[in-house]
């Protein structure tokens, strides 16, 4: 099943293999995409559909070091050669709308912006600057109704944007620890009252943002990741979660998105998502399922054929392998990911990964 069609009245895939979010800091200095990016997500756009990099809807949200963004005409203009390469070799492609809220340092962020977040705390850690090197997460200022209302408006205006820069649709990050999960997370949200102290007022900001989003292009065009029980940038689980995920679910269900993507980071050391919880979500969710974490071919299979996903998303090995699906489809030995360039800049551990086609181009 993982190399067949997935055809539905919102969108036609060549396979059902997606490629996930990876952030990748290759943006140049305005945190715009470059040729660079858009050489390296052509080479990939033979997954069923790619999920780009996170990327940030506001000034506030460029929290790592060169991330890119998408509010300004430049960064539409940048993504548009991005598209334009995946759709010339029949790729679909959506952009992750990432804010970092909290998960920042200021010498990250470009002149005027803030660190926001839900309540005043910072994230434990500490991240990468590149004029400071390691640097603790800097101190929020938590955000105020009219702050939380204008975060709203701007990641629907950056989907505007980016059906704008030719993108098939946006994908809003809810997971990792990120803006909107820091609202969902009870031991990140310590909030009361209208955005907190609550299974509904945990949930209200991302039903806010998907609710906002749908208005402004079209629920079939969005879709949204979740990770419960994840651990990233201080998260974890609460005793509420799988109660609070459940309806949280339901009502995006209501909203008609296009798919849930759900992460499980267990293959990265964090408490599984339990089976029951997955199935149970799965049957909330009216739209297309996405399942991720860890998945081979066989895995991937699997969860496909009993019905658990309607699609997989693969991260690392899209990231090493350009010709992922072909790989797969031939039961072909993956290349080594080289771990020292995920977030460096340049081509190097990007672009330069060999296709089966180059490698037996080369002479014995």
């Amino acid at each position: 099943m993982l190399f067949q069609s997935l055809i539905t009245p919102s969108i036609q895939l060549a396979n059902r293999a997606v490629m996930a979010p990876m952030t990748r800091s290759r943006a140049d200095d305005a945190n715009t995409p470059s040729a660079l990016i858009a050489e390296y997500y052509g080479q990939r756009a033979t997954a069923g559909l790619i999920i780009t990099e996170g990327t940030s809807p506001s000034p506030n949200g460029l929290g790592y070091a060169r991330i890119p963004g998408l509010f300004n005409d430049a960064q539409v203009r940048g993504w548009k050669v991005v598209t334009d390469a995946v759709h010339a070799k029949g790729g679909k492609i959506f952009v992750q709308l990432m804010h970092t809220g909290r998960v920042t340092h200021v010498a990250n962020l470009p002149a005027g912006a803030q660190v926001i977040g839900p309540t005043s705390t910072a994230c434990p850690g500490e991240m990468h600057t590149d004029a400071q090197g390691m640097q603790p997460h800097s101190i929020p200022r938590a955000m105020t109704a009219p702050d939380i209302a204008h975060a709203v408006q701007e990641y629907a205006h950056s989907a505007q944007l980016a059906i704008e820069a030719g993108f098939d649709g946006v994908e809003l990050h809810a997971a990792n620890g990120y803006l909107i999960e820091q609202f969902l997370n009870a031991n990140v949200n310590q909030r009361t009252g209208a955005y907190g102290g609550s299974i509904k007022g945990r949930n209200r900001f991302a039903l806010e943002v998907a609710r906002a989003t749908a208005a402004a292009i079209g629920a079939h065009r969005v879709g949204i990741r979740l990770s419960p029980y994840g651990v990233f940038n201080s998260t974890g689980a609460f005793p509420e979660v799988e109660a609070q995920y459940l309806a949280l679910t339901q009502e995006l269900s209501q909203l008609g998105l296009l798919y849930l993507h759900l992460l499980d980071h267990s293959a990265m050391g964090a408490p599984p998502v339990p089976a029951d919880l997955k199935a149970r979500l799965r049957a909330a969710f009216q739209g297309l399922f996405i399942l991720a974490g860890g998945f081979d071919r066989t895995e991937a299979e699997g969860a496909l054929k009993t019905g658990q996903a309607d699609l997989i998303a693969f991260a690392r090995p899209f990231l090493a392998n350009p010709d992922l699906v072909e790989r797969m489809r031939a039961e072909a030995e993956l290349n080594a990911i080289d771990m020292a360039t995920f977030y460096t800049p340049g081509s190097k551990g990007y672009t330069d990964y060999p296709t089966l086609a180059r490698r037996s181009a080369v002479p014995a």
